[in-house]
């Protein structure tokens, strides 16, 4: 078996780690050489939006107890180019951690963001199941309406479009998401989703570097840390369950930031093989 897109030496997909990754470790390790630019606590079964300026350092913080977090993201000049998940999975894993990218979509086609800390390390366990995955979306009022027949407006599509409504934005920039601290793997025998509950305990963190000015955004799950089904016959309400996470914007030293620029598009310039009308 072979990866979707090959690996070489010197390749622009992955951290390298004699060229790049001194750089991200060093941004990590001199916390004494950066400063707290901001803090909020986003509430349980909210969401908020904030900017995070390109040489900055954005970090989530369970501050409780296991809290997942719908994550999206946009540049914050430009919100057609946003967070692809879906590349992100084929260019590093369905599980993403520390030297993994975020990527943004075409036709930009850039790193966003370059995850610097994981203090979760989870790896992926007996099940294949792994921790901040990129196989599941957000949960939504369309699904649950679809499933229960009934609204429900607490959900993390809903969360996440109210974040974004101060920003001009509707839920249709609400895109599928990065859920950080969830516990997703696939089933061998069916190869569906499953689900368990987080083990995020407090004090964990999972630490984002941008590469380019950023509108990010996330909501606390109203299912908390997946504990337990909402929809079935085994249903139960997770109230209990959801606790609030924090956020934290570091800005680094200067000289922390020597050698670093942000990342240009991608550059493709072809009409994908079209004519422009004035062309013979």
């Amino acid at each position: 078996m072979e990866q979707v897109f090959q690996r070489f030496p010197g390749n622009p997909i992955d951290v390298d780690p004699k060229r790049d990754r001194p750089f991200y470790d060093r941004l990590h390790a001199s916390a004494d050489k950066t400063t707290l630019v901001e803090s909020f606590i986003v509430p349980p079964r909210s969401g908020r939006a904030w900017p995070v300026k390109a040489g900055q350092i954005c970090r989530l913080v369970v501050i409780e107890g296991p809290q997942v977090a719908d994550f999206n993201a946009w540049n914050l000049h430009n919100p057609r180019e946003r967070f692809w998940s879906a590349r992100t999975r084929q260019l590093h894993a369905a599980h993403v951690t520390t030297y993994d990218r975020l990527w943004s979509s075409i036709p930009y086609l850039r790193p966003m963001a370059t995850i610097t800390s994981d203090t979760m390390a989870y790896g992926i366990d007996k099940d294949g199941g792994g921790a901040h995955d990129l196989l599941g979306s957000r949960c939504d009022p369309y699904s649950y309406k679809l499933i229960t027949g009934q609204d429900a407006d607490n959900t993390c599509h809903s969360n996440l479009t109210r974040a974004v409504a101060p920003y001009r934005l509707t839920e249709l920039d609400v895109h599928d998401v990065l859920n950080i601290f969830q516990i997703v793997g696939l089933m061998r025998e069916s190869n569906r989703c499953f689900f368990k509950p987080s083990p995020a305990k407090k004090g964990d963190h999972f630490e984002i570097f941008a590469e380019i000015d950023l509108l990010c955004a996330i909501s606390t799950c109203p299912q908390g840390d997946l504990g337990a089904p909402v929809t079935g016959p085994n249903a139960r309400d997770s109230a209990k369950r959801c606790f609030p996470l924090g956020i934290e914007i570091y800005q680094p030293q200067e000289n922390l930031l020597a050698g670093w620029k942000s990342p240009e598009p991608a550059g493709y310039g072809s009409l994908h093989g079209m004519s422009r009308p004035e062309d013979p």
